[in-house]
């Protein structure tokens, strides 16, 4: 029975062949690395999401001012930037990632339903150091290549890889990638739950045997930025609990300084 992953597969193959991808313009990447500025940070190395809009919550914020918004991340300490790029279910679009491109030096990740290496080609000349890319997609056939192949697409085009996944097989599964970063979503896209524990329960069983580990969704609290450091997680993906505040930097600077 189809479940919403599919339908964000399904929606993600028609945006594809309507040509969305298909950019011309190419925005100056600045070369960083988010694997190594979250080796580097001194304190909690919060990814804060640009998303105006997710299927659970809705429309997030109105009116955005992207730059502004880039702008506040970084003050309030982020170690990245992750720019949703989906049109239909997150409100996202290219040109914000090209607007943040444009306003930041900080590691940015290009998070998207990625399906085919045409969007890989769109993140590099937007300006992404990054893409997100999700295990259980490969695993259903929806992408037109293998996962392996599609790393290295990634590294070709000089992104790292964000290896999304959601249970127990899919983390051992992503070890054995060449993947840079190993996610653990602690929402279920088949039937958009939460739960903090996912990431607990994962790790408490697998060993990430040197990988970087990014906790994904729930975060709310720098109590939950605790809880997960304790759990061994490195590295912390924060959009709809900081694109709901006003203050934008001092709700980030909450979550780096919670370690």
């Amino acid at each position: 029975m189809a479940d919403f992953l599919d339908l964000l597969a399904q929606n993600a193959r028609e945006t594809i062949n309507n040509g969305y991808y298909e950019v011309e313009t190419q925005t100056i990447t600045v070369p960083v690395s988010l694997r190594r500025a979250i080796f580097q940070c001194k304190h909690a190395p919060v990814i804060a999401e640009v998303k105006v809009a997710s299927p659970s919550l809705g429309v997030i914020r109105r009116d955005i001012d992207i730059e502004g918004v880039a702008a506040a991340m970084e003050r309030g300490g982020a170690v990245g930037i992750s720019v949703l790029t989906e049109p239909k279910h997150f409100k996202g679009s290219l040109l914000s990632l090209s607007r943040v491109r444009r306003q930041t030096g900080l590691p940015l990740l290009m998070k998207d339903i990625i399906l085919s290496p045409i969007q890989l080609e769109a993140a590099s000349r937007m300006g992404a150091n990054a893409v997100l890319l999700l295990e259980a997609l490969f695993e259903r056939g929806y992408c037109e290549c293998d996962l392996h192949d599609m790393i290295a697409q990634a590294h070709s085009e000089n992104l790292e890889a964000l290896l999304e996944s959601h249970t127990e097989e899919e983390f051992l599964s992503a070890l054995n990638t060449d993947a840079d970063l190993i996610g653990i979503n602690n929402r279920d896209l088949k039937t958009l739950d939460m739960d903090l524990e996912v990431t607990k329960r994962i790790l408490q069983k697998v060993d990430p045997q040197g990988k970087v580990v990014v906790s994904e969704s729930g975060i709310k609290a720098p109590a939950d930025i605790r809880l997960l450091h304790e759990c061994g997680v490195q590295a912390f993906l924060i959009g709809s609990a900081i694109m709901i505040e006003e203050d934008i930097e001092k709700k980030v600077r909450e979550f780096v300084t919670a370690l």
